[in-house]
């Protein structure tokens, strides 16, 4: 199974609607509006990057810690668009014990970034995008599934809270870890 009901399902259930509360930018937009038209009203002329978003809403440090330590953090700032699956600190808790601490060891790199490579498509997805549809997404860790029939899932995981818009493209915060098929 691709998926692991590991650590973001805790994310969905406590952190996403927290997630949304607390990240004052986030917004439901329909496919018709453009990223320019959303503006975060504070120290920011622009909405701030998809890295930024995360550390701003305090649930994603873990997430984090791990982009930064598979050398993906710059490419999350970058300028994208990138859609990014994302699980919270507590989807990360609910991970086996140690297997959070053992993916951050530099030796573990690789596999760090393939995991991590599963939750990132190339360009922004949108929530009406993907409206009554099922298909294959090609991540930059390859294809996963997406059910948008009722509700959203993604590779089984399901988006607990969706277009969080950034200047570089969009999260989705999801309940479940997605993993490549060997784990």
């Amino acid at each position: 199974m691709r998926t692991l009901f590991l650590g973001i399902s805790a994310l969905a259930l406590a952190a996403g609607p927290a997630v949304a509360k607390d990240c004052p930018w986030s917004k439901t937009r329909t496919a018709e509006q453009s990223q320019s038209d959303v503006r975060y009203v504070g120290d920011y002329e622009e909405s701030p990057d998809i890295v930024e978003t995360a550390q701003a809403a305090g649930a994603f440090n873990t997430l984090l810690a791990a982009a930064e330590a598979a050398g993906l953090a710059e490419a999350l700032a970058g300028d994208g668009p990138l859609t990014v699956f994302a699980p919270t600190d507590a989807a990360f808790e609910a991970l086996p014990d140690g297997t959070v601490e053992s993916l951050l060891k530099p030796e573990n790199k690789d596999q760090l970034a393939a995991i991590l490579k599963l939750h990132v498509v190339s360009g922004k997805v949108t929530s009406a995008d993907l409206a009554g549809k099922t298909l294959e997404a090609e991540t930059l860790g390859g294809p996963v599934s997406i059910d948008a029939t009722d509700g959203v899932t993604v590779e089984g995981a399901t988006v607990t809270e969706a277009d969080i818009m950034t200047s570089n493209g969009v999260i989705h915060v999801i309940d479940q870890v997605i993993l490549p098929e060997s784990q």
